[in-house]
């Protein structure tokens, strides 16, 4: 099973388009959504079951240039 993060994305000013379009082109997301407040965007992603977490993060969304901050949530399957 994989798992769910959510991850929260600060861009350079004058670059959220950009990155967000950058982020769909590589199609490792499940939903991104355009943000008011601290963050600029809002991503839901999948981790492969095998895959370790911080290195998907990193090796798949975190070269994108100018993401200058980004913040995860985990979750868990609780119910």
């Amino acid at each position: 099973m994989s798992t769910c993060v959510f991850i929260q994305i600060r861009c350079k000013p004058g670059t959220t388009y950009k990155v967000a379009e950058d982020i769909a082109l590589r199609e490792i997301h499940s939903e991104l959504y355009s943000t008011s407040g601290e963050y600029d965007l809002l991503m839901k992603l999948y981790i492969p079951e095998a895959a370790d977490v911080g290195k998907y993060i990193n090796d798949h969304l975190l070269q994108i240039p100018n993401i200058e901050r980004s913040l995860t949530t985990m979750t868990y399957n609780v119910f």
